[in-house]
């Protein structure tokens, strides 16, 4: 039985009194090719419309100063040209669909089976979907770092090629620097920041899912309507909008340090001796202290902000189209 199904059957047994929410679109309920299929070509154009604004936030949280959006836009428009906001996008499309693909069926699984062991526990509703989400945020934002960590180090890499205030290696390319950071570090160059990016992502996505569908619960709750009622697109895809921006405000300030570090780990080294080597958590930590102190974490902080709003409320809304587009025909 499908975690939707097992919903509403607690939900006659034990209230008449139901969240007037539309029906949600779980794992067993998707055609599965299609989900995919579609997904990798309406994130890819997510990805191509929001990419521009990463560019701003790698460049600001890697700069020795701080130095202003509207500052670091003229100068990649003046010295670099359209093409400097999109540096990198190519390796970063690239690995966008893997990663998109691991991430969406770690978090519908896991959403699934864990909201029907949390409903069987005997759970409210509220509470069963506030679990079975935040598990499922935890364990997608894990599965897709395995993929996603080895394309952040190269296209952010990329992304800095403009700035001349960097004593940085130069790459003509992904391949190239590929190349170079495959001769120079190792296999282990590629997952720089691998255990803070968890330490980012996995507690942050997690907040983020919970968050999401208790702000969704809340809002479905204030529509006086009979229970499965038809669903409106519009006033749905507001409501999730609402939801996605409501989820991602306070997850971007408090992970906003540890974005920083990680950024400066997968980008910048440390030289000993006259020889470029990794940094470590420590220098990167002293080194922004240095720069300005706690602050210095926060620079990148605006564009990081609105890219995180724009990319949920557009992830969001993009998800649950996907998904019911998705959606088997019932036979």
């Amino acid at each position: 039985m499908s975690l939707g199904a097992l919903m509403r059957e607690k939900g006659r047994a034990t209230s008449s009194s139901h969240v007037h929410k539309p029906k949600d679109i779980d794992w067993q309920m998707l055609d599965k090719s299609k989900f995919f299929f579609l997904g990798a070509a309406l994130f890819s154009g997510v990805s191509t419309a929001l990419y521009p604004i990463i560019v701003l936030k790698t460049r600001q949280q890697v700069s020795p100063a701080r130095v202003s959006c509207a500052n670091i836009s003229l100068a990649i428009a003046r010295h670099e040209g359209l093409r400097g906001f999109y540096k990198g996008f190519g390796t970063s499309l690239l690995g966008t669909i893997p990663a998109r693909a691991l991430y969406m069926s770690a978090l519908e699984i896991t959403k699934s089976r864990v909201g029907q062991a949390s409903v069987r526990l005997g759970f409210s509703e509220t509470t069963a979907m506030a679990v079975a989400n935040g598990a499922a945020g935890l364990t997608s934002a894990m599965a897709a770092q395995i993929v996603w960590t080895p394309i952040d180090v190269v296209s952010q890499r990329l992304m800095v090629q403009g700035d001349l205030s960097l004593n940085s290696c130069r790459y003509t390319n992904g391949l190239d620097a590929f190349r170079k950071i495959l001769y120079t570090d190792g296999p282990r160059g590629f997952y720089r920041g691998f255990g803070i990016s968890i330490l980012t992502y996995a507690p942050s996505n997690a907040v983020w899912w919970a968050s999401y569908s208790l702000a969704q619960k809340s809002i479905w709750s204030r529509f006086k309507r009979p229970y499965g009622y038809k669903e409106d697109a519009t006033s749905s895809m507001m409501v999730q909008a609402v939801s996605a921006a409501t989820a991602s405000g306070c997850s971007a300030l408090i992970t906003m340090p540890i974005d920083t570090i990680k950024t400066r780990l997968q980008v910048l080294d440390a030289e000993e001796n006259g020889k470029r080597r990794a940094m470590t958590v420590m220098q990167s930590v002293k080194s922004l202290m240095r720069e300005g102190g706690f602050g210095a974490c926060y620079r990148g902080l605006g564009p990081r902000w609105i890219s995180m709003s724009m990319s949920a409320t557009t992830m969001i809304t993009t998800y649950e189209f996907l998904k019911r587009l998705a959606t088997k025909k019932q036979k």
